[in-house]
């Protein structure tokens, strides 16, 4: 029995950003959140800051497992949410990214998922219902220059979802992708941080594009028209959990509008010439 009659939810990537953003917004509202984390002094931060917060490093199958061991013990068995969001962009040209480099993208932002979720679905199904929401990105949608590794795990992200949905017709647990497009976060800082790690620009063929890029990650304030606050997207994770029939997908800033339209209509061809005006507009 759980012991907590508040409906509890599980939120992983709550440092910073749209996770943080949930995990206060969901605990105003009256849900038992455990806002997770990676480094053990952002989990003392959100303790301090009045949440249940635990640690819980997507790149680790111990700490996945630890972490559900916990949480089920606390709530006597059960979960009623899972919100799939920690994930980080490894910024830098297809021709750049080393094997290593694009599995560690893929560790957080899809094995990692897909160990937790999967750690999670039996307690689910064991207690007839459960929500499951997937933060993707207007880049699971399409595709921009230089953030190929980033683009891969969310195009993955979003086939690995859309048969998941397919696969628990009928069990009433609800898969639900959140796809937004620029939000104020710390995206930006921490992509810089991976492209100066990961990136060799002296010895590419992009050098002078890669200049560009590197002042619109460092840039202050939005680097993105239309860019919106976390709040938008806890508007429509608030509808996710709460609906009877949630949506299969959730579009949030009007960017990913628009290129989710265009994606439907235009030929392809034409979509690569407006992507590539928007990435060129961008490093200007």
């Amino acid at each position: 029995m759980q012991t907590d009659a508040r409906k509890s939810v599980l939120i992983t990537g709550c440092s910073t950003g749209i996770g943080l953003c949930l995990a206060k917004g969901l605990h105003a509202q009256g849900y038992r959140v455990f806002a997770s984390a990676r480094k053990p002094e952002d989990v003392t931060r959100l303790q301090q800051e009045g949440l249940t917060s635990l640690q819980l490093d997507l790149d680790n199958s111990d700490s996945i497992h630890n972490a559900v061991t916990e949480i089920l013990a606390q709530t006597g068995g059960s979960l009623d949410a899972l919100i799939n969001n920690g994930a980080y962009g490894q910024p830098g040209a297809v021709e750049d990214l080393r094997r290593e480099v694009l599995r560690a993208q893929f560790e957080t932002n899809l094995f990692g998922w897909l160990e937790l979720t999967n750690l999670i679905l039996p307690v689910m199904r064991r207690q007839g219902h459960g929500r499951i929401i997937m933060i993707s990105s207007v880049l699971g949608l399409i595709a921009l220059p230089y953030r190929g590794a980033y683009t891969a795990s969310k195009f993955a992200l979003e086939g690995l979802t859309d048969t998941l949905r397919l696969e628990l017709q009928g069990s009433d647990i609800h898969v639900a992708l959140i796809e937004p497009g620029p939000v104020t976060s710390r995206f930006r800082a921490n992509a810089y941080a991976s492209y100066e790690q990961n990136i060799d620009k002296s010895n590419s063929p992009h050098r002078s594009r890669y200049e560009a890029m590197e002042r619109r990650l460092q840039k202050q304030g939005p680097a993105a028209p239309f860019t919106l606050p976390p709040e938008s997207v806890l508007e429509k994770v608030q509808h996710a959990l709460t609906s009877r029939r949630p949506r299969i997908r959730y579009y949030v800033t009007l960017p990913t509008h628009f290129f989710a339209l265009i994606r439907r209509l235009l030929p392809w061809r034409l979509l690569d010439h407006i992507l590539l005006k928007v990435s060129q507009g961008e490093h200007k």
